[in-house]
């Protein structure tokens, strides 16, 4: 009984940004049947590896977690008439196409929205459905670099610096979508009208540039690379101990500046004085030093100081870590098909008291309930054979 349950999703989307989003809308509790080409090699539907004795990959089976798949050939006539057919049912989109794509498939929101003008239609793209980059390929660094967040990001000597994350695709192509599909689901049930969304992965890294971005519309001074208070220009930075570890150290407030002073033996710093009139010293001084001990002696050190100091952890120490697995960040289900493999997959971020999300099974294989869907839409399977 999810707190979503009533909510059906017709997914269109490929890659990472789409189905994420759709994830936590299964996760907690909408139905969501993903349509995916038989023929379209998805690069992260089939990243790998393989979960071990079966026939899906670990990245597939958790973004596919809590959905169905099915297969269409959208070039297909009876294939577009089988979506027109869903849509009276699965009456919210989303899709990642380019902008015009679905149009020329028949498929846009002004044809559907016809035919259920309740429908609730998100397009999610890099740049946009309009502007003159919207026909334009895009990844993840592409909108990094053109939001401007690159150019004050990274280091003097060595420019910008890789996250291993896909910034633009998660925390603004999904989370964007989602916000912006349960919007649209709440003016629906208030107003009884539909609603078309456009989701620029673009648009929405803009206000990442936060408080140096809008200091910059009224100052017009752009924030450079170490320069900045969160941007490496103060104390507020990585700081590599004796193992070749890193240490974070983010003692922005006067209170925890205080605490991080007095426990390392600079008292005569902790009223924060010499932050504005030498903060070079200091990050000099600090970085030598957490040389003196390891990353485990410095988390052990600042486990009880209060002055935001945190270790860089290995994937492996987050995996283990204590608090993440009583926040059941990391989670266990059955591959649905082979029911015999369990899989560890992350959980979902957003937690309820009352409705909380389920993990009712792990992706299916892709494809895998097309007979299912289409013979209940009435389709023959000489039909469906074609319309793959």
């Amino acid at each position: 009984m999810g707190i979503l349950q009533g909510l059906k999703i017709l997914d269109f989307t490929t890659l990472l940004p789409g189905p994420y989003a759709t994830l936590l809308l299964a996760d907690m509790g909408a139905e969501v049947l993903k349509i995916s080409s038989k023929d379209r090699f998805d690069l992260v539907t089939h990243w790998p590896p393989i979960i071990e004795d079966s026939d899906i990959t670990a990245s597939a089976a958790w973004l596919g977690r809590n959905k169905k798949s099915i297969y269409l050939n959208l070039k297909k006539e009876k294939s577009i008439e089988a979506v027109k057919k869903l849509i009276m049912e699965y009456d919210i989109i989303i899709e990642q196409f380019r902008p015009g794509v679905m149009k020329k498939l028949g498929l846009d929101y002004d044809t559907l929205s016809k035919i259920n003008p309740k429908l609730i239609y998100c397009s999610l793209t890099g740049y946009g459905q309009s502007g003159e980059l919207k026909d334009r390929a895009g990844h993840d660094i592409n909108y990094l670099s053109r939001s401007g967040l690159m150019a004050s990001s990274g280091r003097k000597k060595s420019g910008p610096s890789l996250y291993n994350m896909q910034v633009a695709d998660l925390a603004s192509g999904s989370m964007n979508s989602v916000a912006s599909i349960l919007a649209a689901a709440y003016n629906r049930e208030k107003r009884g009208i539909g609603e078309y969304i456009d989701i620029s992965m673009l648009d929405g890294m803009i206000p990442f540039n936060t408080m140096d971005g809008i200091s910059f519309l009224t100052s017009n001074t752009a924030p450079k690379r170490e320069s900045q208070v969160l941007n490496g220009g103060g104390i507020y930075d990585f700081y590599e101990t004796k193992d070749g570890e890193y240490i974070s150290v983010a003692a922005l407030e006067p209170k925890f500046f205080y605490n991080l002073c007095m426990a390392l033996g600079y008292e005569d710093w902790a009223d924060g004085k010499i932050l504005k009139t030498d903060t070079k010293l200091v990050k000099e001084t600090l970085k030598e030093k957490f040389k003196e001990k390891t990353k485990e002696e410095w988390s052990i050190f600042f486990k009880d100081v209060d002055a935001c100091v945190e270790p860089v952890m290995s994937l492996n120490e987050t995996k283990e870590d204590k608090h993440l697995n009583q926040r059941q960040m990391f989670v266990e289900t059955k591959l649905p098909h082979k029911k015999e493999i369990k899989v560890k997959q992350v959980g979902c971020p957003i937690k309820f008291l009352n409705s909380p999300v389920e993990y009712e099974y792990a992706g299916y294989p892709e494809g895998y309930h097309t007979k299912d869907v289409l013979n209940y839409l009435g389709y023959s399977d000489e039909d469906i054979e074609d319309m793959i």
